[in-house]
Parts: C-alpha cells; structure tokens; sequence
C-alpha cells in the first residue's frame, strides 16, 4: 500500500468522529504522492519545485498516473502548484480505486430505501496496514492526517524523523490547505452579502 491510500483509509476508517472536506483530503492526498515519489527516487526537490528523474514501474496505479502527470521541463512545477493540479477530484479517484479492488462495501441504511448507500471499508490486510501505521503514530501519515485535522496536531520533534524533503511538502500542502480555507471564507462571505441585497429589494 501506499501513503495516500493509508491516508484515504483512516479518512474513513480511524478518524470516523472527524469527517474531511474532499478537498482538503484531495490536496493532502497530492502532497503524499509527492512523498512516495520522493521514496521511490522517481523525483527529487530542488527548492520547492518537483524535479523528474528516472521513471520506475510503480506498483500502485494511481502513483504511476502521477508519476507520468509530472512537468518534465524546465522550469519545474512547485509542489504548491502540484497539489493544485493534481490534488482536483483526488479524494474521489482514490475511494474508487479502493472500492474497484474490493476493499470497500456500499451497505444500504436498513429501513431507509431511498436514502444513498453507505461506503464501509471491509476487513482486508490493507486496511490493517494502514491502521498499524495510525496507531504507530508514523510521522508522514500523522502529519497529513493531523493537517486535514482527523487527528490531533503532532507534538513539535515529531517531524525530526522526516528528512528535508518531506518537510518541505507537508509544509507545502499546509500552505495549500489555509489558501483553500480562506477561499471558502471569502466565498461564504460574497455569498452572505449577495443575499443581504437580494433581502433589501
């Protein structure tokens, strides 16, 4: 398995008392993809931006998508602009991958037939991988989760495991997830005062 399918996992699994904006997940689950790429060498960061190199058979299908969707010129991409591109639908793309491999189950709300099924995660070695990595508090995944805000900030030297790389992602998908947020503020309040006028007509 990989760190955005983990992430995906405890999104809906460990931390069912904390549900996530798709899109947030969707950036975060970007930035792990960078993070697996890194540990595969299939790219380096030189600064913040996202440097191919060679491009290795990747066992996961939607980490070799991302690898073939990487700028392979010069001047590089960001990771911030990363996340953006990539991070569009993500959330989604992942719960379908996981649900094609059997790994999910849509239960129907008993008594409720016209109410939408619900998506359960099934008992499988995947799912237990990932919440091995959860409870074992593993500074990548906690740092992602905690950013998305399924689990508790992380203590200060949590992050000293992680080298430079990864910290320049998180710090990236950080970054990504406050300007989304401040999107959203900005949308609620033009939406807040279009109605105002629409009231005083």
């Amino acid at each position: 398995m990989t760190t955005p399918r983990d992430l995906s996992i405890a999104a809906m699994d460990m931390a069912s008392g904390r549900p996530v904006k798709q899109g947030d997940l969707s950036l975060a689950l970007a930035g792990a993809e960078v993070i697996d790429l890194l540990d595969a060498q299939a790219i380096r960061l030189d600064g913040d931006h996202i440097v191919p190199g060679h491009r290795p058979a990747m066992a996961d299908r939607l980490l070799d998508e991302a690898a073939a969707l990487l700028v392979r010129e010069a001047p590089y991409e960001s990771v911030g602009d990363w996340l953006w591109r990539r991070g569009r639908g993500l959330s989604a793309a992942y719960v379908a991958a996981l649900e094609a491999e059997g790994q999910l189950t849509r239960h129907r709300r008993h008594g409720m037939p016209f109410r939408p099924s619900r998506t359960v995660l099934v008992d499988s070695p995947a799912r237990r991988q990932a919440a091995n990595r959860w409870t074992a508090d593993e500074p990548i995944l906690a740092a992602l989760a905690a950013a998305v805000g399924i689990r508790d900030e992380l203590p200060g030297d949590s992050m000293s495991l992680a080298d430079d790389a990864a910290v320049t992602v998180l710090a990236a998908v950080n970054d990504a997830l406050m300007e989304l947020e401040a999107v959203r503020q900005r949308r609620a309040i033009e939406d807040a005062a279009f109605d105002n006028i629409w009231r005083g007509q």
